[in-house]
């Protein structure tokens, strides 16, 4: 062979060479670049995605203009949180103490602090501004889940907080058009402090016209609930944990119930001075002293700091508008005495009338024919109803033991032996409200059938 035809093939396996070494540098260099770059990362660890995230500004809404259901916030309960991050709620219950420090007391200071932000239902909601929020326990199927309104007023000055609650039971109607009625008409820029309301705490029973649970249990009787227990004590540890938990004062809103109606009232234990003093900031209103039982909402917030009471409005599945007026006129009258909002309609002192209480029963059964009414004095010996047996039509007048004012009462109905039948007031002071357990039995039992809260 020629000498040129070996020095063709030398030269080729020279560029092979030459190309191999260039690819290799270059896979070298792309070498050292990841492992710069994975220094890099190894240097700068990863952010938190929960950290990184942002509390969402709740808009300002003029809460009487009509709008849509807001959107649920699905909060991480707290025990699957980590110990050392703190989420959302606990970041709002900071900032309120804070607050609350600066407010030994309901009533408005002269020096007032600095007003911190509120943060509820993963949406924070500044100073002057008003907002509807959802809250949802988590407990429907998806597709068939409906959140619950939450309204929340949050004043451009700083104050208490007060939450309104109504509809714990489904079929109590009055509460829900007295929370509408006080939250519509407040404006934020003048008010001292917050407000939280639910007009409809029981969705599932109010859209089946009934006092109870889909699982027909009473709510009322779960609180502060359990995050894995039944239904209803999920339900219950859900809004107290992510929405009383809020609250300085609360007002929970009730109606009579088993076809029974009730004067416009308080229930409160006045063996608790907090509480008794609460209750002097509301307008002339019947105040019966009731321990409360375990498992009620007040109770539960009493036990947990939050000073509560019930109110209750009337009858249950009905709207009336007196109830509703004397209603929103009593907690119009609490934020005015409070200085959280000004109302230049309430003239005078008035004060609240205290009752120690007691049932009276029936002796026979038959039809109950109601001869006086809600509200009315009695005395010893008058005719509160007639009881008729339908059958022998033998009739048996039923008559007042004591002298009183009559401040629940059954409606007319069939009522058998032993049914509570008027609920009469017996006028005391604030100092003699504090009862025996024996003088109110009637009132402390759990399984008793008189118009529990």
């Amino acid at each position: 062979m020629s000498s040129n035809f070996f020095k063709s093939i030398a030269a080729l396996f020279l560029v092979i060479i030459q190309l191999n070494i260039v690819s290799f540098a270059d896979e070298l260099q792309i070498k050292n670049g990841d492992n710069l770059a994975n220094d890099k990362q190894r240097e700068e660890p990863a952010i938190d995605k929960k950290e990184s995230e942002e509390v969402k500004v709740a808009p300002n809404l003029d809460l009487k203009e009509v709008a849509p259901p807001p959107e649920p916030v699905v909060i991480t309960p707290k025990a699957e949180e980590n110990d050392t991050k703190t989420n959302n709620v606990e970041t709002s219950n900071e900032a309120e103490v804070a607050e609350e420090d600066s407010y030994p007391s309901a009533t408005a200071v002269k020096e007032k602090p600095e007003r911190k932000k509120l943060v509820i239902l993963g949406a924070e909601v500044p100073p002057g501004t008003s907002t509807r929020l959802a809250w949802s326990p988590q407990v429907s199927i998806s597709g068939l889940a409906l959140p619950t309104p939450v309204l929340v007023i949050n004043g451009a000055n700083p104050g208490p907080t007060l939450c309104l609650t109504g509809a714990i039971h489904g079929d109590e109607l009055n509460g829900i058009e007295v929370v509408r009625r006080v939250m519509y008409d407040i404006s934020p820029e003048e008010f001292n402090g917050t407000l939280i309301g639910i007009p409809i705490v029981n969705l599932q029973g109010f859209q089946r016209g009934s006092r109870y649970l889909s699982d027909r249990r009473d709510l009322n009787r779960y609180f502060p609930g359990e995050a894995n227990g039944s239904l209803a004590s999920r339900i219950a540890s859900s809004l107290f944990n992510e929405v009383i938990s809020h609250c300085e004062y609360l007002i929970d809103l009730h109606t009579g119930s088993l076809r029974r109606t009730n004067l416009p009232q308080i229930r409160a234990n006045m063996n608790n001075p907090n509480v008794a003093k609460f209750v002097e900031g509301f307008d002339k209103i019947a105040v019966v002293h009731h321990s409360g039982n375990q498992g009620m909402l007040r109770t539960a917030a009493n036990n947990a700091g939050i000073i509560a009471i019930t109110m209750e409005l009337g009858e249950s599945l009905r709207i009336q508008e007196n109830q509703i007026l004397a209603g929103t006129h009593s907690v119009n009258s609490l934020l005015d005495k409070f200085e959280m909002y000004p109302r230049v309609f309430i003239w005078g002192d008035p004060k609240p009338a205290y009752y120690k209480s007691t049932w009276i029963r029936v002796e026979s059964g038959g039809i109950l024919f109601s001869k006086m009414g809600l509200g009315d004095n009695v005395s010893v010996g008058d005719v509160l109803g007639i009881v008729t047996d339908p059958i022998t039509n033998q009739s048996a007048d039923l008559a007042a033991p004591i002298k009183g004012h009559i401040i629940g009462m059954a409606v007319n109905q069939v009522v058998m032996p032993g049914f509570a039948a008027y609920h009469i007031g017996i006028e005391s002071n604030q100092e003699d409200m504090t009862i025996t357990e024996e003088e109110s039995q009637l009132d402390v039992n759990p399984n008793d059938e008189l118009d529990p809260e």
